[in-house]
């Protein structure tokens, strides 16, 4: 079987570039052949709001090209809407879409209703002109099932083999943020947070993002001595901050299953998130300290409890469940059986 993945990224520390790594190293452990298209290999202008529709444009041209060249696959299968064009321009047999969030929802957040509307319709056009979706989150299957496209659960996952074995602490209380600074991600309901956070316990946040969350991000690290931004760090070093965390915090308004909270799940690191659909119907149980998402007070209290009192029940429930549902070779798997399935 013949492969080609298009993604915007295979490397950093973003979910959808580890999900993809993480898939192109399972699939050739298989003996499948895989190539890939992504913006390590493909002419793009790295700046914010031209970096996904840039990316989009030229690897449509290259797997164009790869038609042009009767460089024929199986399949393709591309990560995220903004490749759809991309898939549609491949040399291959079938067409697969992996959904790592809803859309139109992420639009809607960024650039208001009128641009989410759009965006909605839109999305259930392209969507409906692949040979399958999937989906890595049960509330994102069902809202995309909702508008008449069919969808296949497979979820993202872990290499718990590549887990630090011993973790890094800073502070002698310490909570992580480990992501992206952005409006989706809910950092800046994790700013206003901060200030009403117990003072002995510190805020470490790791990662990069938007320009304006950033420069608040340093900002508040020069007035409050809890809060700390440490930017972007390489993903073992950040898992190791993890293990070593008391909690990872995630207020996010919108998500499809972020790898960082199995990540945090799997180090038996407590996980503060939104109660958001895309987080409860993941995992069928309590295994987070939910708050109401959008709510910094609620959100400063979470973290507060949770310090005070650990929530040890679900620590190994939370484990026990990643190794069971959310390991690679589970799911490697299922993509496979998927690639079988839609190829007779």
């Amino acid at each position: 079987m013949r492969i080609l993945l298009v993604s915007p990224k295979v490397t950093g520390i973003g979910g959808i570039s580890r999900h993809v790594s993480a898939l192109v190293e399972r699939l050739r452990r298989k003996g499948l052949e895989v190539e890939v298209v992504s913006a390590e290999n493909t002419p793009h202008i790295p700046v914010k709001g031209l970096y996904n529709p840039s990316f989009a444009l030229t690897s449509a041209v290259k797997t164009l090209l790869l038609r042009v060249k009767r460089d024929g696959f199986d399949i393709v299968h591309g990560h995220n809407l903004p490749v759809w064009l991309s898939v549609k321009s491949a040399p291959a047999r079938v067409e697969v879409l992996t959904l790592h969030g809803i859309y139109s929802e992420s639009i809607r957040i960024l650039y208001g209703g009128l641009a989410g509307d759009i965006a909605t319709k839109l999305e259930s056009w392209m969507l409906k002109r692949v040979d399958a979706v999937t989906c890595v989150s049960p509330r994102v299957c069902e809202y995309y099932q909702k508008i008449g496209v069919k969808t296949y659960y497979i979820p993202n996952g872990l290499d718990l083999e590549k887990l630090p074995r011993e973790g890094v602490r800073l502070y002698e209380r310490q909570v992580v943020y480990a992501g992206r600074l952005s409006y989706e991600k809910g950092f800046d309901i994790l700013l206003e947070a901060v200030r009403l956070v117990d003072p002995s316990i510190h805020i470490v946040v790791l990662g990069s993002g938007l320009k304006e969350l950033e420069e608040r991000a340093r900002r508040l690290s020069k007035e409050l001595p809890n809060f700390h931004y440490l930017g972007f760090k390489e993903h073992f070093e950040t898992l190791k901050i993890i293990a070593g965390s008391d909690a990872l915090v995630l207020p996010s308004r919108a998500e499809g299953l972020p790898t960082v909270i199995l990540e945090a799940m799997a180090l038996k690191v407590p996980v503060i998130a939104s109660r958001i659909p895309e987080i409860t119907s993941a995992f069928g149980e309590p295994l987070a300290v939910l708050v109401e998402p959008e709510n910094p007070v609620k959100l400063a209290e979470a973290v507060n409890n949770t310090l005070m009192n650990p929530p040890r029940h679900m620590i190994d429930r939370a484990r026990e469940k990643v190794e069971r549902e959310f390991n690679w070779d589970v799911i490697t798997e299922k993509y496979v059986q998927l690639y079988a399935e839609i190829l007779r």
